[in-house]
This record gives C-alpha cells, sequence and structure tokens, in this order.
C-alpha cells in the first residue's frame, strides 16, 4: 500500500491527476482503477482455473472458460474489499486516499500521510487481512450447504482458499505487505522512533523477498502433482512467479525506505530558507538595467511591480537565460515576465509537505514568497526546492 506526498524518490514536482486504468467507481469517495495488467491476469486465472475444472468437472466443456473468467472477477472483487478496509480505516483517521488501483498483483490503496502513531499504523494495516478473514470464512460458511462436486461448490472453494492465501501472505512480517507494516507499528512503539521500525520491517522484506524466490519453487513441487510430463512446465512457471513476487517485495522494501528518509528530511524544506532575494522593478525595466540592480543589492530575481509597488508578475529565470547578452538592453523585464496568481504567493512559514502540496497544487516555475503581514520576503524556484529535495533524499538517515 503506498503512502507519501510524491513518491519515493521523485522531485517535488506535481502529480498527475488519478489515473492508471479503467475508473470503476467512487466508493467512499475514492476512485477505483483497473489497471490495464489487471487483464492480463484475468487471462492467465481463466486459463489455468479454467484447466483445474476441466478436472473436477469435466462435463462443462468450454463453459468452464466462463466460469473461471467468473471466479477471476470475484476473486479481485475480493481484493477491492481488501483495498477498502484499508480505506476506510485511513478515512476515519482523517488520512486521504489518493485511488485504489487493482493490478497484476492485487491492489493497492494510495494512501498520502503517515499514521500518526503505531497504534493507528498497526490498525490501519491490519484491517486488510482481517477482512480477507472474514471473506474465506463467509465462503467456507456458504460452502456447507453446497454439493462439492458442483460450479458453486468448486467457485466457493476457490473463493475461500484464494482469499485465505490472500490474508495470509499479507501478514508476512516484511515491507510493504501489510504485516511488514504491522511490524514497522510494533518496532515503531518499542522505539518511539519511526524510522527504526521502517529500516527493521524493510530489511524483514528484503529476506522474506529472498525466501519466496527460493522457497516458493520448493514448496510448490512438494506439494504439487509427480507427473512427469507436468514437472517441467510447472517447474518453470513456479520459479517465474516466485521471481515475480521476490522482485515485488524487494522493490517495495526498497521504496519504503526512500519514502521513511524523504519523511525524516522533509522538515528540513523550508520556504524562508530556500528563498531567493528579489528587487522590484518596473514592467517597462530593460533586462540589463534589472540585473544590473539585482546583481549591485546581492538579490537572484526579480518582481515585477506597478506604480504602487503591487507585484504583477515574476520573471521567469529560464526565460532571462534564452536572451543573449547583447539583445538584454531592449528586452524589457515584462516580456519574461508571468503574471501572479493567488496560487503563487506562498507563504515565508510553509515546509514540508505542506509546501510541497502548495507547489503541486498551483504549478509555476517561481512562486512570489510574502510574510503574514503580506510583506515581500523573496521569490521561491521550483529548481531550488527540487535541487533541495534530491539533495536531502541523498543523505544518508
Amino acid at each position: 500500500h503506498t503512502e507519501g506526498a510524491g513518491g519515493p524518490g521523485k522531485p517535488p514536482q506535481r502529480r498527475p491527476e488519478p489515473g492508471g486504468g479503467l475508473l470503476m467507481g467512487r466508493p467512499f469517495g475514492v476512485p477505483v482503477y483497473v489497471a490495464p495488467s489487471w487483464f492480463l491476469v484475468a487471462v492467465l486465472i481463466t486459463w489455468v482455473f479454467g484447466g483445474q475444472l476441466d478436472r473436477v468437472l469435466p462435463e462443462l466443456g468450454a463453459a468452464r472458460y466462463l466460469v473461471s473468467l467468473f471466479f477471476a472477477v470475484a476473486f479481485y472483487a475480493s481484493v477491492l474489499v481488501h483495498e477498502l478496509a484499508h480505506t476506510v480505516a485511513a478515512l476515519r483517521f482523517k488520512l486521504p486516499v489518493r485511488r485504489i488501483q487493482l493490478q497484476f498483483f492485487g491492489g493497492v490503496s494510495e494512501i498520502e500521510k503517515e499514521a500518526e502513531t503505531p497504534g493507528r499504523e498497526f490498525v490501519l494495516a491490519f484491517v486488510g487481512p482481517l477482512l480477507s478473514l472474514v471473506l474465506s470464512g463467509v465462503f467456507y460458511a456458504a460452502l456447507l450447504p453446497v454439493e462439492p462436486d458442483s460450479v458453486a461448490g468448486v467457485l466457493l472453494a476457490g473463493l475461500m482458499v484464494s482469499n485465505l492465501i490472500v490474508a495470509v501472505f499479507n501478514l508476512l512480517p516484511g515491507l510493504p505487505l501489510d504485516g511488514g507494516r504491522m511490524l514497522r507499528a510494533v518496532v515503531w512503539k518499542l522505539t518511539g522512533k519511526p524510522m527504526s521500525g521502517t529500516i527493521a520491517a524493510a530489511w524483514v522484506g528484503r529476506a522474506l523477498a529472498i525466501a519466496v524466490l527460493i522457497g516458493l519453487p520448493l514448496l510448490t513441487q512438494s506439494l504439487g502433482s509427480d507427473a512427469a510430463d507436468d514437472v517441467g512446465m510447472d517447474t518453470v512457471m513456479d520459479a517465474l512467479l516466485a521471481a515475480i513476487l521476490a522482485a515485488i517485495i524487494w522493490t517495495g522494501a526498497g521504496n519504503s525506505l526512500r519514502m521513511a528518509r524523504l519523511r525524516e528530511h522533509l522538515p528540513e524544506l523550508r520556504a524562508r530558507a530556500l528563498t531567493r532575494r528579489a528587487v522590484p522593478v518596473q514592467a517597462d525595466t530593460p533586462l540589463s538595467e534589472a540585473l544590473r540592480r539585482a546583481n549591485a543589492s546581492g538579490a537572484r530575481a526579480l518582481v515585477v511591480v506597478d506604480g504602487e509597488g503591487t507585484p504583477a508578475s515574476l520573471v521567469r529565470e529560464a526565460a532571462i537565460v534564452g536572451v543573449p547578452e547583447h539583445r538584454r538592453p531592449w528586452v524589457p523585464v515584462s516580456t519574461l515576465a508571468q503574471d501572479l496568481t493567488d496560487g503563487m504567493r506562498v507563504s515565508a512559514e510553509l515546509s514540508g509537505e505542506e509546501l510541497l502540496d502548495a507547489l503541486r497544487a498551483n504549478p509555476a516555475t517561481e512562486y512570489l514568497v510574502v510574510e503574514e503581514t503580506g510583506e515581500i520576503y523573496g521569490v521561491l524556484s521550483a529548481a531550488d526546492v527540487e535541487r533541495a529535495f534530491v539533495k536531502a533524499m541523498a543523505r544518508p538517515s
């Protein structure tokens, strides 16, 4: 389950609007998307489960693939319930949820902020596997009065087992799985340091990835068929599945570490510290004269003001660079400026996630930084914020 203000290890540029697939609805106001990779999984599940049905219910014939497709859809509906459990808990704790996405290996709830306490983090992680366990129990109860060798019996048994597997797998104690977040919460509670919990759970996650890579093929081989004609293909498929799962877990653990490092260093991003000193100039001031005034006062930014000294626009740094030096005496600064909007005015007191959120909400290259009194403090360049962001991410925790 991904969380965070801009994605692990990415500069604080504006995020695209939620997307990444087919929009299925907005339960609890949160958009649910089905990624294109889900359709590949639906085909694979239909094919594999169809083969199982052929052995159990050979009289179905080609209709077994229709039944298998229904199973694939029902299974992912169960995954959606799992993710909705995380979403409802997050909303209950007043944590914004950007979207839910159903994809190749299950689902992702993109929660944009971190839980404030280890107890809330534990609950937020545990509710997903808990709902999967509840679903498994519901399908087991529904299976009891049904004939096991019927279509309904096979479907209910498959959904019972698949939800049990989802619950158990997610309870494994390594990031990015729910069990890893639960372990993180426990270590956070014991040490008082969320970063310590993340480091412990991430390294357990990496160990878990190696265990899956090596152990899953061995486990499935010991539990699988002994038929000589099946062993070769089954071994290849098991190894491929193990490799994909291990890569997902390993990558997720690394991303969790990067996100934790980002959160640890976010408070260092302060608008006041990153703001450039600016000089006010009239709209018809030649660029060469404006730059001379800036150099004389040690400023690195230009604010275009009207006759009363009220800021009207900001001269873009990229536009200045694009003007050859011999042309600068003939180019007025107003032709290189971007009109100020309300979103381009930011408080000098902003820092961390609040600062990044303000910049994302109103994309621009430069921002006017003002004091609480409305007095001009200077100009904040988005490029400076990105450089500070990358520098903070590069520092060890």
